[in-house]
């Protein structure tokens, strides 16, 4: 693995590296059903909980707080230059993580038995990887205020610390592609075959009794059931198809314990949106809505009062809904298919996907209206909004894949930057707790740019 390249310069057509890149190789699965939950099983680790969890600084899990908005506080830059780029040895599937002192975190599939890498936002140096399950390529992953990392992989839930030390493993079914922090800081962990843990940050000790969302099997229906592989169903993943029943990342009020699932149950024609609570030493479940047309397009995201949870289905929908009872206040077909994730910033929505544009939804309680678009600007990935106005965003210009700063009230251009020699779309955008902006191409590169200004 070579260390990572430091750049200087704001514009990345100066820049000439000559970088060798390993394609995504096809790998496949199946569905899966919803099984019993296993026992935890603990290593290092103490009963006080003294670490803290939660948004904080930098970006601590997926689309970057419990409540999956992709918006950060930190104020962006808006001029930008690339400090370094480096290769990761294999493609990348989840989103980046960045801790409070900007150790990166990045999951991969590589020849080696490294599959869980961290690096610094300083100077692109690996501090550490860690052989991983295979299926930790498509795992979430979290981090919390002590810079302590938790990740799933084939059958487990993990977490090491700063140095890559581990500090506990417990087992599950399935493969947690979501992974959250609750609002009593434990860790929520949620596998693509449905199975909800509430789990202890200090000791991975499960805090509630193990949740299906898929239902419990009937070992009398089925007395010769076995447990399926934990990786079964996780090409589907990616697109919220029919083989992966839990697709997407959820969202939670940490103030309420309320927190939202995508599930398509085998069987179904339609996917739905699912909301549950964690409280009271179990995790319960409040309503089903039967309303995602094609499968889940991308994870849930909830308003800044919790009393709004969006979502995206495979039909070009982008659908409000009411989260107290499940209604859908509103819907708008955006005119593509999204993908993967929705920003959310003060009642302004800006959709992902990879055969889109760039654009914003405005939403006015009751209704929706275009904010504005750029169908100039062909989206590569997922947008994040941040503080100040600014937004950031991968497009193709000129045939070259572009991280484009744009004003995210009027949707105008304010910087772009060339990411040297990416190619096809990009996994996540991550800001760090200092500006930094964090792309990670699917293809398994890291470019890291730092404010100019």
């Amino acid at each position: 693995m070579r260390s990572g390249r430091r750049h200087t310069g704001r514009s990345e057509r100066h820049l000439r590296p000559d970088r060798t890149r390993q394609r995504v190789a096809p790998w496949r699965a199946a569905v899966t059903l919803g099984v019993t939950g296993l026992f935890a099983l603990t290593a290092c680790g103490t009963d006080v909980d003294d670490i803290t969890a939660g948004p904080g600084k930098g970006w601590p899990v997926a689309f970057h707080d419990a409540r999956n908005s992709g918006t950060t506080p930190v104020t962006g830059s808006r001029a930008l230059g690339l400090d370094w780029t480096r290769p990761v040895g294999g493609p990348i599937a989840a989103p980046v993580t960045v801790g409070p002192d900007g150790q990166l975190f990045v999951t991969t599939r590589t020849d080696s038995p490294c599959t869980l890498f961290s690096f610094q936002m300083g100077t692109g140096r690996k501090r550490f990887c860690n052989p991983l399950g295979p299926s930790a390529i498509a795992a979430a992953s979290a981090v919390d205020g002590g810079t302590n990392i938790y990740v799933g992989d084939d059958g487990g839930m993990n977490s090491f610390n700063a140095l890559g030390q581990p500090r506990w493993r417990t087992p599950v079914a399935g493969v947690p592609v979501s992974v959250q922090f609750t609002g009593d800081s434990n860790v929520l962990s949620v596998t693509q075959s449905g199975q909800v843990d509430v789990l202890s940050r200090q000791t991975g000790e499960r805090v509630v009794s193990t949740y299906q969302l898929l239902g419990e099997p009937d070992p009398l229906e089925n007395p010769g059931l076995n447990r399926p592989p934990d990786g079964q169903g996780l090409e589907d993943c990616a697109t919220g198809g029919p083989q992966c029943p839990v697709a997407n990342v959820s969202a939670v009020d940490r103030e309420t314990g309320r927190f939202y699932a995508t599930v398509w149950r085998p069987g179904e024609g339609t996917a739905e949106l699912v909301a549950l609570t964690y409280g009271d030493k179990a995790v319960r479940e409040d309503w089903r809505a039967a309303m995602l047309t094609g499968g889940s397009a991308t994870s849930p995201a909830l308003s800044a009062d919790g009393s709004t949870v969006y979502v995206g289905d495979n039909s070009g929908r982008l659908i409000a809904v009411d989260t107290a009872d499940g209604r859908t206040v509103w819907s708008r077909d955006v005119g593509f298919p999204l993908r993967g994730s929705i920003s959310v910033a003060d009642g302004l929505l800006v959709p992902s996907g990879d055969d889109g544009h760039l654009m914003a939804v405005r939403d006015n309680g009751d209704s929706s209206e275009i904010a504005w678009e750029r169908k100039d600007l062909a989206l590569r990935g997922r947008p994040v909004q941040t503080a100040g106005g600014t937004g950031y965003a991968v497009s193709t210009l000129g045939g070259a894949l572009t991280l484009i700063t744009f004003d995210t009230e009027t949707g105008g251009t304010v910087d772009s930057d060339e990411l040297p020699g990416a190619q096809g779309t990009t996994e996540s955008i991550s800001v760090g707790a200092e500006g930094e902006v964090v792309v990670a191409s699917k293809i398994g590169e890291l470019f890291v740019f730092k404010p100019e200004a």
